[in-house]
């Protein structure tokens, strides 16, 4: 088992100061980059939402198993694969939605449909979320409401990745994402974090907080070169203050390790051995689970003693329109890497941004130009 976030490791070996690293996170994405485009694929409607999860996940694991097959250094095999579950959420439902094998819901035509997962190469994670409208023509573009939150949530991704600069603090980055969704008259959605992410740290304590309140806030911090975030955003046409509708929608879950607990029952003993086994850090599916008798039950003890993180499924009201964005970036010397991406749908929007710095500002390239070096 690998020595997670040991202090023991020197710091530069495990931060894109190492190219090695650099490596395996881009890896990561390119795994996580086939697996969105599959699952996109196979969002057609009639298509069982859990299918298209199950898809997700297993091309995350067979495109990892071509990568890094090797022993490292020390003799270990490199753990690589899952990092966030496939998760289908549909219209209003912002996020999380992963449900058990014996769920039926569909997908159908004219929905909207947010896809978000991600992939780790040897404990380095790149995560991806992106939003289409089933449409009988995928080439035609989205129009009214979708269309608006669709075209703010990518041009605000657009500001902050080349925010995101060393030197700059995580409040201005959260307030360029402020400003293109007041250009856009949408609302950014409350308690969207944009975790700093470290090996095998999906959720790291520096955060961007998208939309600040009274009762949500988060430390200034600088962000610094060699650095790596989930830039995740995500826009509502509605009023921005998602809800958990029903508890027991909750799949998601996540090894809360900074708490332990001796377990009484022993379906939950072998529900956190498995989880240990397989998802020490990185959080997981309850379908993943499912080949343990009394799984739900078990999960429930470890989530009375706290020994699991949840992530409920989150809700806006019926027909407000969401888009999701989520992006991982590399905080490089000459520029960002953004390492996850995909293919926008055509949308058709009389919305524009009008803020002219931040116009100015996505116009710019992400890498800096390398300076030919003079001839001797």
């Amino acid at each position: 088992m690998s020595d997670y976030g040991s202090d023991a490791e020197d710091e530069t070996e495990t931060t894109c100061a190492n190219p090695a690293v650099v490596d395996k996170y881009k890896v990561a994405a390119e795994i996580a980059n086939k697996a969105l485009a599959v699952a996109l694929a196979a969002c057609k409607p009639g298509a069982k939402i859990v299918d298209i999860c199950n898809l997700g996940d297993k091309t995350v694991e067979e495109e990892a198993a071509k990568f890094y097959n090797k022993k490292d250094k020390d003799g270990n095999k490199i753990e690589k694969g899952i990092a966030f579950p496939t998760c289908i959420s549909v219209n209003h439902q912002v996020c999380h939605n992963s449900p058990p094998s014996d769920d039926a819901t569909v997908l159908e035509e004219g929905q909207a449909v947010k896809i978000d997962l991600g992939a780790h190469v040897d404990g380095y994670v790149a995560t991806v979320a992106h939003t289409v409208v089933l449409m009988g023509d995928m080439n035609a573009p989205v129009t009214g409401a979708q269309a608006d939150v669709m075209k703010a949530v990518v041009t605000a991704g657009e500001a902050a990745i080349r925010k995101l600069r060393p030197g700059v603090n995580n409040s201005e980055v959260a307030k360029a994402i402020g400003r293109v969704a007041e250009d856009f008259g949408v609302r950014v959605v409350e308690g969207v974090l944009s975790h700093n992410m470290k090996r095998y740290v999906i959720d790291g304590n520096k955060v961007i907080l998208n939309k600040p309140s009274a009762e949500l806030k988060a430390d200034e911090a600088e962000i610094k070169l060699n650095e790596v975030y989930a830039l995740d955003i995500v826009m509502s046409s509605g009023e921005g203050t998602p809800k958990m509708l029903d508890e027991k929608e909750t799949a998601v879950y996540k090894r809360a390790v900074e708490n332990n607990y001796k377990l009484k029952m022993q379906a939950s003993r072998a529900v956190f051995s498995e989880i240990q086994k397989r998802f020490p850090t990185m959080p997981f599916s309850m379908r993943a689970m499912e080949g343990i008798k009394g799984a739900k039950l078990g999960l429930v003890e470890c989530c009375t003693h706290e020994l699991l993180h949840k992530y409920p499924v989150l809700y806006e009201k019926p027909g407000d329109a969401v888009a999701h964005f989520k992006a991982t970036v590399l905080v490089m010397q000459n520029g960002n890497d953004r390492i996850t991406t995909w293919t926008c749908q055509p949308v058709e929007s009389a919305l524009e941004l009008t803020d002219e710095e931040l116009k100015e500002l996505i116009t710019q390239p992400l890498k800096s130009k390398k300076k030919k070096k003079p001839k001797a």
